[in-house]
C-alpha cells in the first residue's frame, strides 16, 4: 500500500512539473486522481483502484467537454458573419466548439491560422479541425501575421491561454504578445480564451518555460542552421491586460481589469 501510494505522489509530481508554466494548472488535475488511489489504497483491489482512477479522469475530461462547449459558444457570439478570424496556436476543443458554434448558428466565417514554430500547431492542428469542419483555411508564417492582418480585413483575433493571472496577464504560446499588439494597432479585438487561475494573482508567481534551444534549429527533423549558431526558445510569452479586449471564460466574456468578478461569479 504505502509503495503504491508513493509511486503515485511521484507520478503526480512528475506529470504536474513536466511544465513550469503550467504547474499550477495540472496540479489540479493530476492530484484529484492521486486523492481518488490514496482513499482506495489497502481498501481495494488494483482493478477497483484503476477503475475508480479511470472513472474520475473520464468525469473529469467530460466536464471540461462542458466548459469549453460553453466557451465556444461565448467566443462565436463575438465573431460577426463572414469575418476572418486569426487564430494563435491550437486552442484544443475550444477551436471545435467554436467552429461548431458557428456552424450552427450559419455564420460562414474564414480562418487564418498562425503556423506557430517550432512545433506548428497551428498549421498541424488547428488549420486541420478548421479545414475538416468545413471552414475556409489559411496558414501564414508566424512573421506575416501584422501584414496579414491589415490586408486580409481580419476582424478578430483569438488564442487560446496557459495561464490568466487575476489581474489580466495573459500567458500563451510565444508570439501571442506580438499579434496582441499587431491587433491593437489595427484596432482589432484579441479576445483570449480560457480560466482566470485563482493561484496566480499575478505575474509574481509564474515562471515562463524556456525550451531547448535546439529546437529552432530545426524544421522538424531537418537542420537549417549551420553548426555553431545556438538557439533561443522561450515557449510562451505574456499579453499585458491592456491589449486584450476579453478573456471568454464558461460564464461570459469579462474584461482583463475585472477578473476578480469572475472568481466571485464561479
Amino acid at each position: 500500500e504505502a509503495g503504491i501510494i508513493a509511486y503515485c505522489e511521484k507520478a503526480a509530481y512528475d506529470l504536474s512539473h513536466a511544465r513550469p508554466t503550467t504547474v499550477e494548472q495540472m496540479k489540479g488535475i493530476v492530484n484529484g486522481s492521486l486523492e481518488v488511489i490514496k482513499s482506495l489504497a489497502g481498501k481495494a483491489g488494483a482493478d477497483e483502484i484503476v477503475q475508480a482512477a479511470f472513472d474520475y479522469a473520464f468525469n473529469y475530461v467530460n466536464n471540461n467537454y462542458k466548459k469549453y462547449t460553453l466557451i465556444g459558444e461565448h467566443t462565436a457570439a463575438l465573431i460577426a458573419p463572414n469575418s476572418t478570424v486569426m487564430t494563435q496556436c491550437f486552442g484544443g476543443t475550444i477551436v471545435g466548439t467554436m467552429l461548431r458554434s458557428c456552424k450552427q448558428s450559419g455564420k460562414n466565417i474564414s480562418i487564418i491560422c498562425a503556423e506557430t514554430r517550432p512545433y506548428f500547431q497551428g498549421s498541424r492542428l488547428t488549420a486541420s479541425v478548421a479545414c475538416d469542419m468545413g471552414f475556409p483555411v489559411t496558414v501564414i508564417t508566424d512573421n506575416m501575421c501584422a501584414f496579414t492582418m491589415k490586408t486580409k480585413n481580419v476582424d478578430l483575433f483569438t488564442s487560446a491561454s496557459d495561464v490568466i493571472t487575476i489581474d489580466g496577464h495573459i500567458v500563451n504560446k510565444v508570439g501571442t504578445f506580438q499579434m496582441a499588439l499587431a491587433a491593437r494597432y489595427y484596432g482589432i479585438p484579441y479576445y483570449a480564451t480560457g480560466t482566470p487561475d485563482p493561484k496566480h494573482a499575478d505575474l509574481s508567481t509564474v515562471t515562463i518555460e524556456e525550451r531547448d534551444g535546439d529546437a529552432v534549429l530545426k524544421a522538424w527533423d531537418a537542420k537549417i542552421t549551420m553548426d555553431g549558431v545556438k538557439g533561443y526558445y522561450p515557449a510562451f510569452d505574456i499579453t499585458p491586460p491592456e491589449l486584450c479586449s476579453g478573456v471568454v471564460t464558461e460564464l461570459g466574456v469579462y474584461e482583463p481589469h475585472r477578473l476578480a468578478g469572475y472568481l466571485k461569479d464561479s
